[in-house]
């Protein structure tokens, strides 16, 4: 089982650079950024963590530039979004930058995807929330012509462009591992129609344990005629219980990201090394 850690990147935060390279330097896999472009000041859709929303949530710096100073800053650090608002994105420009920083990474980049949940958010940027999920789909199937095309073309209901040439193209192929993010069920029929991976959040959904969900997970993908082996899971919010994450690994979850408070290195570094415990005694 791999490691992660995510973290909204803001101009008081510990630098990407210097945060990567300690996720790096004490034995994690990856290195996640999440995406808000803004918060309406109208907003009236709920935060789905309950509670007030956190201010990081509108002071969050892009997640592409944030994983770029990152990329470079590391050697083996995979980086990613976690998650990509794609229903807030144009698909060629999007699938532009992907490719870029898989280009600039070396092939280390990794592509969390979500339908989101402010419909305040989307509007601004001319997104219907109703239909955002549609969006989402035909925005990352354009995108995979794009990236595996000489001469891409794309006609949807929602996206639609004729042919057309775009580089760079990504290092991984076909393309980056496309991770869906979101609870069961709905996300998990998602992620076997177009994902390369399943991303939940521990605690969050209908269900709550996702360990006990995978059975049912795996059923959708050999019924959708994919192999389970190739949608791996990724869990999010991990906590420091070694018991817990030994359950996680034993019962197939592939990834886990712990979720840090945007804070400087001082308070920081000193939780990544009580990961580094966990992920020697785990991993």
């Amino acid at each position: 089982m791999e490691f992660g850690a995510l973290m909204f990147f803001t101009e008081y935060a510990i630098p990407a650079t210097e945060f990567a390279q300690a996720l790096e330097a004490r034995g994690f896999e990856s290195v996640w950024a999440p995406e808000h472009s803004h918060i309406p000041t109208s907003r009236k859709s709920p935060w789905p963590g309950g509670g007030e929303l956190p201010k990081v949530y509108y002071e969050a710096m892009d997640p592409f530039v944030s994983l770029t100073a990152a990329a470079v800053a590391t050697k083996r650090l995979n980086v990613a979004t976690g998650v990509c608002l794609v229903q807030q994105r144009d698909p060629i420009q999007t699938a532009k930058l992907v490719a870029s920083i898989d280009q600039v990474s070396g092939g280390r980049f990794l592509l969390g995807v979500g339908g989101g949940w402010n419909a305040e958010e989307m509007a601004d940027h001319g997104t219907e929330f109703r239909t955002r999920f549609k969006l989402v789909r035909e925005r990352i199937e354009a995108m995979k012509e794009i990236w595996t095309k000489t001469k891409a073309e794309y006609h949807g209901e929602m996206v639609d462009f004729p042919e057309m040439m775009a580089w760079p193209k990504p290092v991984q192929k076909p393309h980056p591992p496309i991770l869906v993010g979101g609870a069961f069920p709905h996300a998990a029929r998602r992620a076997v129609r177009y994902g390369d991976g399943w991303a939940p959040i521990a605690g969050r959904g209908p269900d709550g344990d996702v360990v006990e969900l995978l059975p049912r997970f795996h059923q959708m993908l050999s019924e959708a005629g994919r192999d389970p082996q190739s949608v791996p899971v990724t869990l999010f919010g991990a906590t420091e219980d070694a018991d817990r994450l030994a359950r996680y690994r034993d019962k197939g979850i592939a990834r886990v990201v712990v979720m840090l408070p945007s804070a400087n290195s001082d308070a920081i570094l000193p939780t990544l090394d009580r990961w580094a415990e966990l992920i020697r005694r785990v991993g």
